[in-house]
């Protein structure tokens, strides 16, 4: 009986149930995934994974590290797990997917609209207006779609995060940074 060999396509599979510790959504729907390779050896294959963080320095990237190996190795045929992370290109808000961007808000978490150039708005914190964050138009209400929303706050839980407030059905939910 001949072992199965791994496509790049199946390890893509896998990737997409590998989900981001910080984020309600896979890697490969948040546009972390740049580059998939596989080598063929001997013993079996190795697994090359080039992925993108949102952050430089994010705390979660030994977490997606651990567990992309973990469950490509798992894969039929693969003997050796590589992850590399890249700074180049850059990760953008651009990269997730329509699916992904559907995925985040059923969570509560809205993103920037696609192709948009941000807008810088300025942020008010007791009366002073502090420097611009680029949130662009405010947006709608994950949970009612309200428009009648305002920024709460320019950090939220991570860095990439900012936190919004719907006047309408009185949530808070969290809001991607346009990066």
């Amino acid at each position: 009986m001949v072992a199965a060999k791994p496509t790049v396509d199946s390890i893509r599979a896998i990737l997409g149930t590998v989900i981001d510790p910080e984020m309600p959504i896979d890697i490969v729907n948040l546009g972390l995934v740049h580059d998939v390779r596989v080598v063929s050896g001997d013993d079996g294959a190795r697994a090359e994974i080039d992925l993108i963080p949102t952050f430089i320095g994010c705390p979660a990237l030994d977490m997606i590290r651990d567990d992309v190996r973990k469950r490509v190795t798992k894969a039929p045929g693969v003997v050796e797990v590589a992850v590399r992370f890249l700074n180049d290109p850059p990760w953008s808000i651009e990269r997730i997917t329509p699916a992904g961007r559907e995925a985040l808000r059923e969570f509560g978490v809205t993103t920037p609209e696609r192709g948009g150039a941000p807008r810088p708005t300025p942020l008010t914190i007791a009366g002073n207006i502090a420097a611009p964050v680029g949130v662009g138009e405010r947006p709608a209400c994950p949970f009612c779609g309200s428009a009648k929303t305002r920024m709460e706050s320019a950090f939220g839980p991570t860095r990439c995060k900012m936190i919004f407030y719907c006047d309408a059905c009185k949530n808070s939910f969290e809001h991607l940074k346009p990066i």
